[in-house]
């Protein structure tokens, strides 16, 4: 039924948000429009960073319900490759079957690291 997934971000600074996902996180630019849009690419994900044109209704820092979920092999390693980059990270939740670790983009946006501990041997 589905193809893929989407997310779409209102971003004030658009500049730093793309050197974020891009050069940061390591994500793919998949297509642009100079000064308004970055679409970048995830492994079975497309986040959209928009900035609202002039005139546009804006929703920057109206809600704090969206959160982009990355999943990884190795966590350890995954946070400390971005901690090398400037990442900040909250304290590692870890529950039955998961381990979550929170960090934030430039604008606040939250993030997360998510290392799945299920596989063949549970």
């Amino acid at each position: 039924m589905f193809k893929s997934g989407s997310v779409t971000i209102e971003i004030e600074d658009l500049k730093a948000a793309e050197q974020f996902y891009v050069e940061t996180l390591g994500l793919k630019v998949q297509f642009q429009v100079e000064g308004h849009l970055v679409q970048v690419e995830a492994p079975g994900l497309t986040i959209g960073l928009v900035h609202p044109r002039e005139g546009q209704d804006s929703h920057l820092g109206k809600s704090g319900s969206v959160h982009i979920g990355l999943e990884v092999e190795e966590l350890e390693l995954a946070i400390q490759l971005l901690k090398s980059r400037g990442v900040e990270f909250q304290p590692i939740m870890e529950e039955e079957a998961t381990r979550i670790a929170y960090f934030s983009d430039p604008e606040g946006n939250p993030l997360y690291l998510i290392e799945l501990k299920f596989g063949p041997e549970m």
